[in-house]
C-alpha cells in the first residue's frame, strides 16, 4: 500500500504547481504582446501647421498647411487645410497706398487665426512671396515696391504667429518651387519615380519646369536647377517669362492691335459686340508695354471685340519672337529650352480657363479643342453673358483670349504637338492642396524634404505586432511542453 500513497502525494503536490507555473508563464507571454502592442500603437495626431501667402499680380491668396508635430526634423507629410482669398487687387496696385495693402491682408490673417490651435501659434512660421507683379512694379519704381513690402511687413508682425519675411520670389523660384509641389504632393519623389513638369500661368508671368534626358544645366545655367531629394538627384529646367501672364499678355496685344492710336480699336481676342471705353494712360502703365506708346494718342479709346479666333491668333504670335536664338533650340524670345518630354500638370490660369471652358480633359485631340474655342469666341458677347449668369463680367471677358493664347503658348512658344497636348494634365488641386509653388517653397525653407531618403523600420506596425504575436505563442507553447516531464504518470495500479 505504500507505493500508491507515495505516487498519490506526488501528484498532490506537483499538479498545482503545474498549473501556476504555466498560468504565470501564459501571463508572461500577454503582457509582453500588449506591452508591445500599447508602446507601438498609432498616437492621437498631433499636428504643426506652416502659412504661406502667395502676393500675385492680380491677387492674394493664404494658404495654410499642417503635417504631423511627432516626425523628426519635420518630416511628416504636410497638407493644405485652409486657403483665404484677399478681397481686392494684389498688393503690387497698392503702390501709392502701401498702408493698403498690409491692411487688404487682415481678414484672411484673422481667419488663420481661428484654424490654427492656438497652442500653436508662435512656433507656426508665417511666409509671404510676392511674384511677377511685384517683380514689375520693382523694375518700374522701387521705392515704391519695397514701401509696400515694408508695410506688408508691419501689418504680418501684429499676428502672433512666427513671421519669417516677405520678400519677392525670382521667376526661376517660382518655377522650381512648382515643380517641387507638384511632384511632391503626387508622391513621386518619396518614392524615386519619373518626375512631372510643371506649367504655371500667372496674371504677370508663365513658368516651364520639367527635368529633360541627359540634362546637365551648361548650355544655359540660369534655367537650371540642382535639387537632392530623397537621396535622388534632380537637375531641373526652369524658365519664368515675364510679362508673358494672361492679364500682361493682353494688354500686349491690345497694344498692338491699337498701333496709332485710333479713337476705336477691335481686338479680334475679343467677343463680338463686346465694348468699352478704356484710357489709354492705363493701358500704356506697365513696364510690358510702356514702350510702344506713341505720341498724340486721345485720351480714352473705344475697345470692341469681333471674336476672330484665327486673327486673333495673329496678334498673340506677334508677342513672340521666334526669329532669334542663340542655342541649339530655343522656346521664344531667344531662351533655351530642351524638348518637351514626359507628363506635366498645368496649373493655376491654364486650369481656370480650360475649366471655365470644360476643356480640362486633354484626350480630346488638339484640333477639336481649336474648334470649340473658335466657336466659343464667336459667340456674340449678350449670349456669353446669358450662358453665365452670376459670374463676374471682368473674368468672363477674358476668358475668349486666354483659351487662344494658352493654346499658342503651349503649341507655339514649348512647342507641344498633338501627338504631346495629352501628356498634360490641367490641375487645381492635387490630393486635396492647390497646386502652385507654396507649398514647394515652405517645403524648402523647413527643410522638411531631406536630402537623403529617412531610415524606416525593417517591419510596418502591423507585421511587427503579428510578428511579437506569433513569436511569443511559440515561446508560450515550447515553454508548456517543457512542463511535461512534471505532469503526474498516470498509470493504472494493480493491487493484489
Amino acid at each position: 500500500m505504500s507505493a500508491p500513497r507515495e505516487m498519490k502525494e506526488g501528484t498532490t503536490w506537483h499538479r498545482p504547481m503545474t498549473i501556476v507555473i504555466a498560468v504565470i508563464g501564459i501571463i508572461a507571454i500577454v503582457a509582453l504582446v500588449t506591452i508591445a502592442v500599447l508602446q507601438n500603437r498609432p498616437l492621437i495626431q498631433k499636428y504643426k501647421y506652416g502659412i504661406v501667402m502667395d502676393a500675385g499680380s492680380s491677387h492674394t491668396s493664404v494658404f495654410i498647411y499642417q503635417w504631423p508635430a511627432e516626425k523628426d526634423n519635420n518630416t511628416g507629410r504636410a497638407e493644405q487645410v485652409h486657403s483665404c482669398d484677399v478681397e481686392g487687387p494684389g498688393i503690387s496696385s497698392y503702390a501709392s497706398n502701401p498702408v493698403g495693402a498690409g491692411d487688404s491682408l487682415t481678414d484672411c490673417m484673422l481667419e488663420a487665426k481661428k484654424q490654427i490651435p492656438k497652442s500653436r501659434h508662435q512656433d507656426t512660421p508665417l511666409y509671404l512671396g510676392a511674384t511677377a507683379g511685384m517683380r514689375l512694379l520693382n523694375i518700374e519704381n522701387k521705392k515704391a515696391s519695397d514701401g509696400v513690402l515694408q508695410a506688408v511687413e508691419g501689418a504680418l508682425q501684429k499676428f502672433p504667429f512666427s513671421y519669417q519675411g516677405a520678400r519677392i520670389l525670382t521667376g526661376r523660384e517660382e518655377g522650381a518651387f512648382g515643380w517641387v509641389t507638384v511632384n511632391y504632393l503626387d508622391d513621386r519623389l518619396a518614392q524615386g519615380l519619373e518626375t512631372t513638369g510643371a506649367l504655371d500661368l500667372g496674371g504677370a508671368s508663365t513658368q516651364i519646369s520639367f527635368v529633360p534626358d541627359n540634362f546637365d544645366g551648361s548650355e544655359s545655367p540660369g534655367d537650371s536647377v540642382a535639387f537632392r531629394l530623397y537621396g535622388n538627384d534632380y537637375s531641373v529646367y526652369t524658365h519664368s517669362f515675364l510679362c508673358y501672364g494672361q492679364d500682361q499678355a493682353l494688354r500686349m496685344v491690345t497694344a498692338e492691335v491699337s498701333k496709332g492710336g485710333p479713337a476705336i480699336v477691335e481686338n479680334p481676342c475679343l467677343h463680338p459686340g463686346f465694348s468699352e471705353t478704356t484710357e489709354y494712360s492705363k493701358l500704356y502703365d506697365s513696364p510690358c508695354v510702356a514702350d510702344q506708346k506713341t505720341k498724340n494718342t486721345p485720351g480714352t479709346f473705344i475697345h470692341k471685340g469681333t471674336g476672330n479666333f484665327q486673327q486673333c491668333q495673329d496678334v498673340v504670335k506677334t508677342i513672340f519672337n521666334f526669329t532669334y536664338c542663340t542655342y541649339s533650340r530655343c522656346s521664344f524670345n531667344g531662351v533655351f529650352q530642351p524638348p518637351v518630354q514626359g507628363h506635366y500638370r498645368a496649373f493655376s490660369g491654364y486650369y481656370y480657363t480650360m475649366s471655365f471652358l470644360g476643356l480640362t480633359d486633354t484626350s480630346l485631340p488638339l484640333d477639336d479643342v481649336k474648334d470649340y474655342v473658335m466657336r466659343y469666341c464667336s459667340t456674340p458677347w449678350d449670349q456669353v453673358l446669358k450662358q453665365h449668369p452670376g459670374q463676374p463680367e471682368k473674368y468672363v471677358y477674358k476668358y475668349c483670349f486666354s483659351a487662344i493664347y494658352i493654346l499658342s503658348l503651349l503649341t507655339e512658344g514649348y512647342k507641344f504637338t498633338p501627338e504631346t497636348y495629352p501628356n498634360i494634365q490641367y490641375a487645381g488641386k492635387i490630393k486635396g492642396s492647390d497646386a502652385g509653388w507654396t507649398l514647394g517653397y515652405m517645403l524648402n525653407l523647413t527643410n522638411m524634404i531631406p536630402a537623403e531618403a529617412p531610415d524606416k523600420p525593417p517591419l510596418p506596425f502591423a507585421g511587427y505586432v503579428s510578428v511579437v504575436t506569433i513569436i511569443g505563442l511559440i515561446i508560450a507553447f515550447l515553454f508548456i511542453l517543457s512542463l511535461r516531464p512534471l505532469w503526474p504518470q498516470c498509470k493504472d495500479t494493480q493491487i493484489v
